[in-house]
């Protein structure tokens, strides 16, 4: 606690050093840091080492966002649908997840700002508007995810009917108070602990479906129709969002800062690469386990000729008679397990980008209450109007919700680290300038597609 206090002071100073030289190209200067009092108050890298430990714990909370509930509806209906054709979607998508994660990463140690600041400082106040309520837009939608899965697991777990689940995930307050308590340094191992509970329940159920070796290699491999079909593409697109998340790129950007590591050239160059490295790490965990939500529907739901299946409650029924109660036990922890890691990280998130845009602060409870309020009523009312067969259908669309709100962070990222009047000698080279705003034009064209279909279909 003393060390966070002597950084949140000193913390006015370390800004006006690390952003010298920068301020024609900030529109506003910097006077409050990411994460307050947390701000350079972590071990960072030791001199000679790659820091690949010292930024482990920031890769792991990112990596929790790319297996939350909506990563689990998306994914058993790729599998029980198509088996393992979109399996290359996952691979695709952790790719670029990977490259995003490292450039915000970048932003954060190089120029002492968050995405949401670097984006403040950089556009007008109604762009910042736009994209800051956009932003919250995609964090509801997770939000509405993480309620679904969290009401699923209790109804699984202890028999809670939806409605009554989802108005009790409300009290996920006290959990967050109690994470919060903990300081960032146990946070972080928490999260990490929870995140092997998810990994490890995988594992089980992998082990008791055995999926086929030469179908996952295959599924690997690149499909058209996952373009040209309607409903391969919504999935795919679904997956895109539920693995590159809008506000994870902002978490990243803020966590890494958290770590005391030297603010010269060469200190920013070892903080980079390690952070980068953890970041490759950790969400290398998380793309075998959404490759794994695949295979396992593809093993168990597609190969019994079940038909599609996007409903966690109908997914958790079928494992028991097919693979025993031991992988259905196994599922329902895991969901629950995985929906209230999203809840911490998803809250730290939404509090960076609401003081980082529009420099208001909330407490993370309150910040957590209105965010929950807001997907909340929605979700009580749908349930009550349509039923729990509705759950699967919200839980993909709060997924394509989230990619078609991703173009509007990746842009401003690209853009940003690209630029070398902010960046130094840290702006993006040629060829990963290139790779980055293909891969943008890739989100974009998909999310186009997209819309053209349904508008066509509507």
């Amino acid at each position: 606690m003393r060390d966070s206090v002597r950084a949140a002071d000193a913390a006015p100073q370390v800004l006006a050093d690390r952003t010298a030289g920068l301020t024609q190209a900030w529109r506003r200067p910097l006077t409050r840091p990411s994460l307050g009092g947390a701000y350079r108050s972590l071990p960072g890298p030791r001199r000679g080492t790659a820091g690949v430990l010292a930024f482990l714990g920031p890769g792991l909370m990112v990596a929790v966002g790319y297996i939350d509930p909506g990563n689990w509806a998306t994914g058993l209906a790729a599998g029980s649908a198509y088996g393992y054709e979109l399996l290359f979607v996952i691979g695709l998508a952790s790719l670029a997840g990977v490259m995003f994660q490292g450039l915000a990463a970048k932003l954060g140690v190089v120029t002492g700002r968050d995405l949401a600041q670097a984006c403040r400082g950089a556009y007008g106040p109604r762009t910042r508007v736009v994209l800051w309520l956009l932003c919250e837009a995609a964090i509801c939608a997770c939000d509405l995810a993480e309620l679904l899965g969290a009401a699923v697991a209790l109804n699984l777990l202890f028999g809670l009917p939806l409605m009554l689940g989802a108005a009790l995930t409300a009290l996920d307050v006290i959990v967050l108070i109690g994470f919060g308590r903990l300081g960032l340094r146990r946070l972080e191992a928490a999260v990490a602990a929870i995140l092997l509970v998810v990994a490890g329940g995988f594992v089980v159920q992998l082990a008791l479906a055995q999926p086929s070796l030469a179908a996952i290699l295959g599924g690997l491999v690149p499909h058209r129709t996952a373009l040209s079909d309607p409903g391969r593409l919504y999935l795919a697109v679904g997956i895109l969002g539920a693995t590159v998340m809008p506000h994870n790129l902002y978490l990243h950007s803020a966590l890494v800062q958290t770590r005391r590591f030297e603010l010269t050239d060469a200190g920013r160059a070892g903080a980079i690469r390690g952070a980068v490295l953890a970041g490759a790490a950790a969400l290398g965990l998380a793309a075998l386990v959404n490759g794994a939500l695949v295979a396992l529907a593809a093993a168990v739901f597609h190969a019994a000729g079940t038909g599609l299946v996007d409903d966690l409650a109908r997914a958790h029924a079928l494992l028991e008679p097919l693979l025993g109660p031991l992988a259905a036990a196994a599922f329902a922890v895991a969901l629950l397990a995985s929906a209230q890691n999203a809840t911490v990280t998803g809250t730290l998130a939404g509090q960076i980008v609401m003081e980082g845009f529009v420099e208001l602060r909330l407490a993370p409870w309150k910040r957590r209450l209105l965010t929950r309020s807001l997907a909340l009523a929605p979700t009580l009312a749908v349930l009550a109007v349509m039923g729990d067969g509705a759950v699967g259908r919200l839980l993909i669309l709060s997924q394509v919700v989230l990619s078609l709100q991703l173009p509007f962070a990746l842009v401003p990222l690209v853009r940003l680290t690209s630029d070398r009047r902010r960046m130094g000698r840290f702006a993006n080279g040629p060829a990963l300038k290139a790779a980055a705003w293909a891969a943008c034009a890739v989100v974009i064209a998909a999310d186009a597609v997209l819309l053209v279909q349904v508008g066509q279909a509507g």
